[in-house]
């Protein structure tokens, strides 16, 4: 995922550089409950400090840490174990902070050749983002002002953002669509795919040259000193945990007849008697298109007619069972409150909101009668319960973080509690147990808790209460001992390292054998004759085919296939098994060249390809052209402090 993010990063794709992708980012985050503000990163808000300065334009840090964090939340809904400090390694900073000079350029150029972006078109970009719709697929204003406070992102903000990607709009699409590769470069290219090759495939397995290999005490402890990476074992943590639930306070919530009555009184527009609309309802821009639409359903048009000759389905305009206050908000408080008044059949509008003109039809009328108490009484106890319980719970999780910060321990706190204390054998930070009984199995409830428990402090590791991922649930979670990472004694892997040892001396021989085949094929030895020779015997598969066939199906390309069409015909070149399992001898023996003249449709799919790439090329030098050329200051100092305040390290460059 990390890698994904830094490819749209510097996707320089028609239509953005930058912001398209960091306004999807911003619009994912609306459409899932948000993807947490500047404060989500691991230093905090940076303040406006400058980082950089684009001639009359300057880079605040707390502008690229908005981004960093928006994109960083976004790789981690599709790897939630990513932190901050592996997805700025992978030059996240740096690549959000270039591409945001780069965007502040074209915009400088923009302006001074007088290439405007006007209010009304980022409305218009506004009012398509479905996350600012409401029910009816229609822009609402206090869905786009709700969706802003949660994201803590001003409106302001927003729209330079999308100022910007307008901008580069503008700029970079017809650059890059005026790019045509020519057909004589595609068929080249396209000939090419068609070209043909013959060789053989070699396997050299590590296993086969391990008879023999006997090391000695001595050489096994060398091996051993050489090599204690590889044997070290992580940091291991014996945690201790106990659930605190809904078990623990189920006699308290349970719900009195006083309980149930209140629920039933405060809840008359719920319970009681009711009336729901179905409703047929356009906005149109003008008062004047409005007043029209009116009068041709007065005069008889049906409204699902008329909004179909303004363009609008019938979904788009009917609106079933609606109450008053869901009505409001779907369109504004004028519009229901004359909707609910109108008879049935009755057509009311024009109404002006801030949306537009309203017309709105009422379709039907439907009166829902009283339910009793008894009949609804098992929903209000579940509902009663289920809050006493919920708010029982919260109570208790407090009482047991206060005793913690008074100085209870974590045994105290957890018998206070009434639950019972699970003690996990060590276990390293993925769960998987070292030197605990045999046939252990960690509890489903561990894995959340693993995070936790490695975070707190070796020296003095301090209980905490976490939240479990099923939000009905806490865990008071402990460590009791902290095992370094450390590498065990050879007595006790003895048999481990001589395996190693053994594998990779063997491996060490099957390197030389392959190389011996190889060097033999490349001194002019057939391939047949070099291969057949060897000792012991390698095992070897023919291969006959096309470059265009090797990358068909969206498979992923073996790596002696990738070899044999990138070598010399007559040549030999030895590449790695997966797993270090032995040696692959790819050999080239005969090259017929492709002809793609007659074959129009993959000259063509050739092109297009070639055009896609060499569009977003082209954008690409247009733009650091654009930059080459700008007046840049980068404070580097600066720039480094907010890359160690994004990470939550001070950790010296």
């Amino acid at each position: 995922m990390i890698t994904s993010i830094r490819k749209s990063l510097r996707s320089w794709a028609i239509g953005a550089v930058l912001f398209v992708a960091l306004v999807a980012i911003v619009v994912t985050g609306f459409g899932t409950g948000g993807v947490g503000g500047i404060g989500s990163l691991g230093g905090g808000a940076t303040g406006e400090t400058r980082l950089a300065s684009v001639g009359g334009r300057e880079i605040q840090a707390s502008e690229v840490s908005d981004m960093i964090s928006r994109a960083y939340a976004q790789a981690r809904r599709q790897q939630p174990t990513l932190d901050m400090a592996a997805f700025l390694a992978q030059g996240s900073y740096e690549e959000m902070l270039s591409q945001m000079i780069v965007a502040a350029a074209l915009r400088e150029y923009a302006d001074a050749r007088g290439i405007i972006v006007s209010p009304r078109m980022v409305d218009r970009e506004i009012v398509n983002v479905p996350a600012f719709h409401n029910f009816s697929g229609q822009f609402d204003q206090k869905a786009f002002e709700g969706a802003l406070a949660r994201e803590n992102i001003s409106e302001a903000r927003l729209r330079d953002d999308i100022t910007r990607t307008l901008v580069q709009r503008q700029l970079l699409g017809p650059i890059a669509l005026g790019t045509r590769v020519p057909e004589g470069v595609a068929r080249e290219y396209a000939s090419l795919l068609l070209e043909r090759r013959r060789g053989t495939v070699g396997v050299v397995p590590a296993e086969a040259m391990a008879r023999g290999i006997d090391p000695s005490d001595a050489q096994l402890a060398q091996f051993y000193q050489r090599n204690r990476a590889a044997f070290t074992i992580p940091e291991r943590r014996v945690i201790k945990y106990a659930i605190v639930g809904p078990a623990q306070v189920a006699r308290t919530a349970t719900a009195s007849e006083a309980e149930i009555a209140a629920v039933y009184r405060g809840n008359a527009a719920v319970y009681g008697a009711r009336e729901t609309r179905t409703l047929q309802a356009i906005v149109l821009p003008t008062q004047a298109a409005a007043q029209a639409f009116a009068q041709r359903v007065r005069a008889g048009t049906g409204f699902v007619a008329a909004a179909g000759q303004a363009g609008f389905a019938q979904g788009d305009v009917t609106f079933a069972d609606q109450r008053r206050e869901q009505f409001a908000t779907g369109t504004a408080a004028p519009v229901a409150a004359a909707a609910f008044a109108a008879a049935q059949g009755a057509v009311v509008g024009p109404i002006r909101s801030e949306l537009g003109y309203h017309v709105v039809r009422v379709e039907r009328i439907n009166t829902i009668a009283a339910r009793p108490l008894e009949a609804v009484r098992g929903d209000i106890v579940r509902a009663v319960e289920q809050r006493k319980r919920t708010e029982a719970l919260s109570a208790l999780v407090t009482q047991i973080e206060d005793q913690l910060a008074d100085g209870a321990s974590f045994e105290d706190a957890a018998r206070s509690a009434g639950v019972p204390i699970v003690t996990t054998p060590p276990v390293t930070a993925q769960g998987q147990a070292v030197g605990g009984p045999a046939g252990w199995t960690a509890p489903g409830e561990l894995a959340p808790l693993l995070t936790s428990a490695f975070d707190m402090d070796a020296e003095d590791p301090e209980p905490v209460v976490e939240p479990l991922p099923d939000n009905a649930r806490f865990a008071l979670i402990g460590v009791d001992r902290v095992d370094p990472a450390a590498p065990p004694p050879l007595a006790r892997i003895r048999d481990r390292v001589r395996t190693a040892y053994i594998q990779r001396n063997a491996l060490q021989r099957a390197r030389a054998l392959a190389d011996s085949i190889a060097a033999r094929i490349n001194a002019g030895t057939p391939a047949a004759r070099a291969f057949s020779e060897a000792q012991p015997r390698v095992s070897t598969q023919s291969v006959n085919m096309r470059r265009v066939e090797i990358s068909r199906g969206g498979q992923q390309v073996p790596a002696p296939l990738i070899t044999l069409f990138s070598i010399p015909q007559g040549r030999a070149r030895v590449i790695a098994t997966p797993n270090n399992a032995g040696w692959f001898v790819v050999a080239h023996e005969e090259r017929t060249a492709g002809n793609a003249a007659s074959d129009t449709a993959l000259i063509a799919a050739t092109r297009q390809e070639f055009t896609t790439s060499a569009s977003e090329e082209i954008a690409q030098q247009f733009a650091r052209s654009v930059e080459a050329r700008a007046r840049i200051e980068r404070d580097e100092a600066a720039i480094r402090t907010a890359r160690r305040q994004a990470g939550g390290t001070v950790a010296a460059e």
